[in-house]
């Protein structure tokens, strides 16, 4: 019977997903655990195997077409099988073709299940957990342990993706790796079942059939598992939904253009810096893989190359927007059109903070950044402005009196703003090496979800790709954020002389609802004295 495979939720956050590519085409043979396609997420380019076995009958959506969560992505059954009910009546869900899976949906969807099943002694069932507050769902990104294996308390049995971060999931108890509900790439909800331990041999498929989370169930903390006195849960509805195929409009012709990867090639090319647009894969249909990034000298790929227009003629191309383009693109529209934003630009003389940073980074073993002077500068100031330290609510403002200083930081899929915790308590080294760990594990997408909540203000940093000034969008719950622009060699005037000096352009954005004008330029003034007479950020 043929099976209709859906677009699968890839990450907590996901609401729809783009086709990156087919690694099937229809009529190809499909073997379980076989990669169908690579689905390109709100987040990352992520693999999605098959859990079904035979030949790939039908594409519902073409390389660079976007669909929703649950809309029908493939449809997979038996060479030369009638699909035309599925494609033409799946509209309505319970047509009469289809009454298992329309008895099973009823049992989902009304009157809780009556069917019971027992769980021998020594087996535990292992759900999804919640490694965060506001994890609804996790993604297996990798098995550590495979069917079969021997597992003792505390290994780690895999790696979870939530939204933010990449997390390792260890085991509870002892036993053996029974079974495995979820495969690597597979989302499910926080408490679904995700693996069960038992002892060896030890039949558990029914266990595993009839499984289903239940609202009474305990699952109140990363570390804990299904109780075995949840010995009689709901049966699991397993057929797969089936849904109005989606009608998108067609692919538009530059899908070729876009950048196939495997996620370790991904990986490295992050690790190393490499901008994938410029490394031609060899892989199947032109996906780039592991040996194209080692094998990768820049400046020798073609792609560096702009496309040849002849003079005269007009040429463009479209680029579909990425997943976390979107989510970028709506959550800086709802800071920029709900707070009113102003902004304030000054120019600081850095003259002393070059003199400072050359002496301090000349004690062995140490070396800060401006950027470390200016987040240290930041949180110094603030501690005396908490009205800028503020974040606003409908009904009341809330002042910290706590400095979490969140800093941006550019990955390949957008921007993460990671959080230096306690900024004004830590030294200029410990800033600076905090800000070095959180940029590394941001780039390879290892943040933690704690490591970026609960900033009070906001440091975005241009200067070292030669902006001189810019303005920001607010972080929000934040009240301000800060834009900062390069150091610029220029004319000065000094004691009536025309000398040459180096200056920086600053801009605070504020929200005025919170900050006012003034309030703003009493930051600046208090930021000023900290910057330019860097030794008193020492006292």
């Amino acid at each position: 019977m043929a099976e209709v495979i859906n677009m699968p939720r890839l990450s907590d956050t996901m609401e729809e997903g783009t086709v990156a590519t087919w690694l099937k085409k229809v009529g190809d043979k499909v073997e379980e655990g076989d990669i169908l396609a690579e689905i390109e997420t709100d987040k990352a380019t992520m693999e999605f195997e098959s859990f079904y076995e035979g030949t790939l009958l039908h594409i519902g959506v073409q390389e660079g077409e976007t669909t929703k969560v649950d809309e029908l992505l493939a449809i997979i059954g038996e060479e030369g099988e009638d699909i035309s009910g599925l494609l033409n009546g799946s509209a309505t869900q319970d047509s009469k073709e289809e009454e298992a899976p329309k008895e099973e949906k009823e049992e989902a969807t009304s009157e809780p299940a009556t069917e019971t099943v027992d769980i021998p002694e020594g087996v535990t069932v292992v759900t999804m957990p919640r490694l965060s507050d506001t994890m609804e769902e996790g993604t297996v990104a990798t098995w550590l342990k495979k069917v079969g294996d021997a597992v003792e308390e505390g290994d780690i049995l895999a790696e979870i993706e939530t939204d933010k971060a990449t997390m390792e999931f260890e085991s509870f108890q002892s036993g053996t790796l029974l079974h495995v509900g979820l495969q690597e790439g597979e989302s499910a909800k926080v408490d679904a079942l995700l693996a069960i331990l038992g002892p060896k041999g030890t039949d558990v498929a029914n266990i595993a059939k009839n499984f289903k989370a239940s609202s009474g169930e305990k699952a109140e903390a990363p570390k804990e598992e299904a109780p075995k006195s949840a010995s009689k849960p709901e049966p699991k509805v397993e057929a797969p939904k089936k849904e109005t195929p989606k009608v998108s409009a067609p692919a538009s012709t530059s899908s070729s253009d876009r950048v196939f990867v495997s996620p370790l090639a991904k990986k490295m090319a992050d690790e190393k810096g490499i901008n994938l647009s410029q490394v031609t894969g060899s892989g199947e249909n032109g996906r780039i893989i592991k040996r194209d990034i080692e094998n990768f000298t820049p400046g020798t790929s073609a792609a560096a190359v702009g496309k040849f227009v002849p003079t005269g003629q007009e040429d463009f191309e479209e680029v579909n927007n990425s997943q976390m383009r979107k989510v970028i693109a709506k959550r800086l529209a709802e800071s920029k059109f709900t707070a009113p934003h102003y902004y304030l630009n000054v120019e600081f003389d850095m003259e002393n903070a070059i003199a400072f940073r050359a002496q301090f980074n000349s004690i062995p073993d140490t070396k800060i950044s401006y950027n470390d002077m200016i987040v240290k500068a930041c949180a110094l100031a603030l501690k005396q402005h908490p009205q800028v330290n503020s974040q606003w609510s409908a009904d009341k403002m809330r002042l910290n009196h706590h400095v979490h200083i969140g800093v941006a930081v550019a990955v390949p899929d957008g921007l993460v703003v990671p959080v230096v915790r306690f900024a004004n308590e830590q030294s200029l080294p410990q800033i600076g090496a905090e800000v070095k760990e959180l940029a590394g594990k941001a780039r390879n997408k290892k943040l933690t979800p704690q490591e970026m909540e609960g900033s009070t203000f906001t440091v975005s940093n241009l200067g070292m790709f030669g902006i001189d000034s810019f303005t920001s969008i607010i972080n929000q719950p934040n009240s301000a954020i800060l834009s900062v622009g390069n150091i610029v060699e220029k004319p000065v005037v000094k004691n009536g002389q025309i000398v040459v000096g180096h200056t920086m352009k600053l801009c605070l954005a504020c929200d005025h609802r919170t900050v006012d004008g003034a309030t703003g330029a009493q930051f600046l003034q208090t930021l000023k004295g900290y910057i330019e007479n860097p030794v008193t950020m020492l006292v």
